[in-house]
This record gives C-alpha cells, structure tokens and sequence, in this order.
C-alpha cells in the first residue's frame, strides 16, 4: 500500500448529531480493471439491483419491494460473501455498500448466475449512505467483513471502526439488532474490541471473540492464511 499524506481530517456531523472526522472513509480506491462478463452484468442487471445515492432518506420496502429484514454491508470487495450469505437468508434484504467497480460488476454477475432478489447495491461511501439514506432503528444487522487494517500506525486514525461511526452504527440498529466484524490483523481485532465494547448501545454477545458464524463462509483467501498460521477474529455485537 502507497504511503498516504499525513493531513488532518475534516470532521463533519451525522444526523444524530455525531461529529466523527469526514477523512475516514468506508473504503479505499483500489486499482482493477472491470471484465467484459462484470461490464455485461452491469447492463443487465444494473437497473435492477443498484441504488443510486442521494441524500435523502431510503424506503428500504419500497426499494426491495417487500418488507423484511434489512442488513447492511459495508464493503464488499468481490462480493463472494455477500452472495453466500444472501443465497443461505432470501428472507433477509441485504444493502450493500462498495464503490469498487469491478467489485459491484463482480456481485451483479453473482446475483445473475444464482438468481439471488434480495441484495440492492449502493456504490457509494457507506459513511454517507449511513449519514444521509438510513434512519435510527432501520437496521437488522450490520457486516463489516476485513475493512482495511491501515497497518502503519500513523495511519491508525483512517481505520474505520472508532467511536463515533461505531455509536453511528449502534443507532441505525434496531433494538436486538447485530453489529458483525471480521478481521484477520489482531491489532485491529483488538482495537474493534476495545472500541466497540466501549460503545454504550452495544453488548458483546461473547466473552471476547466470538466463534464464527455459520452464516459467514472461509473465502479462499481466509483458508490460504489460515494454513500460514494467521488468525481470524470475529466480534458479534447486539443493540440493547
């Protein structure tokens, strides 16, 4: 990863009045051509499953056109996850957050090939879509699967996981509604630990870690560190 300038961050304030510095972003620009299938998939399927942005509240019934269950995820990458966890739960509605074009060429090709009607996709900052298009208590769960560790400890301020986007968080959650993290670097494992048990709204549904889900797979390269030795940590938390 190329080294970044050392700017201070701009901060800026969340709808409940949450002021969380505006630098932090829900992802970074990564280099990667879209293929020939992820640009077919996008014509195709595009219409259909991407959401535009707009700052203004979103009907999530009327955009799934159902009401049920409503999960957020917060980056993607190549959507593999996502399509799993969406084939094994159609009767929860995903919203899914990436701006990585390949990436969202990526799951709209998985959402053609197995038929999957419960995902819609953003590709937009998920800080904004959570600033501006979702409401307190609108949410069922939250996935935030291996953000950027961001390894360097001048740049530990850019990770994502901090106290105000995690209180920011806790408040789009309905009342037993989840807040599922992942990460495979123990330092920023430890620090989602420290910083979301700190948060008032949550409770730690595990001692510390917590076991892996059924419902989240071993990706390939999930399975390539783990024979390297290299942990996994999962936090699972839950709204009081």
């Amino acid at each position: 990863m190329n080294d970044l300038p050392d700017t201070p961050p701009a901060t800026g304030t969340a709808p409940d009045g949450v002021a969380f510095p505006r630098a932090i972003k829900s992802y970074v620009r990564r280099a990667g051509r879209t293929t020939t299938g992820q640009a077919r998939a996008f014509e195709e399927f595009g219409p259909r499953f991407i959401v535009p942005y707009r700052a203004e509240p979103l009907d999530l019934t009327a955009t799934f056109g159902r009401d049920a269950p409503a999960v957020l995820e917060i980056g993607f990458g190549m959507g593999e996850t996502t399509a799993h966890i969406a084939a094994l739960k159609p009767d929860v509605n995903f919203l899914c957050c990436e701006v990585h074009e390949p990436g969202v060429g990526a799951l709209l090709k998985r959402i053609g090939e197995m038929g999957l009607s419960n995902i819609r996709i953003v590709s937009h900052d998920a800080v904004e879509v959570l600033d501006h298009m979702l409401q307190p208590g609108q949410l069922d769960g939250i996935h935030l699967f291996f953000p950027d560790p961001w390894h360097k400890l001048r740049h530990h301020k850019r990770r994502l996981v901090q106290p105000p986007l995690v209180h920011c968080l806790a408040g789009r959650l309905k009342p037993g509604g989840y807040l599922h993290c992942a990460t495979d670097w123990q330092p920023y494992a430890e620090q989602m630990l420290a910083v979301i048990g700190a948060e008032p709204l949550l409770a730690n549904t595990a001692p510390d870690y917590a076991p892996r889900p059924d419902y989240r797979p071993v990706t390939k390269f999930e399975k390539r560190g783990v024979k390297l030795g290299h942990g996994v940590w999962d936090l699972v938390f839950r709204k009081l």
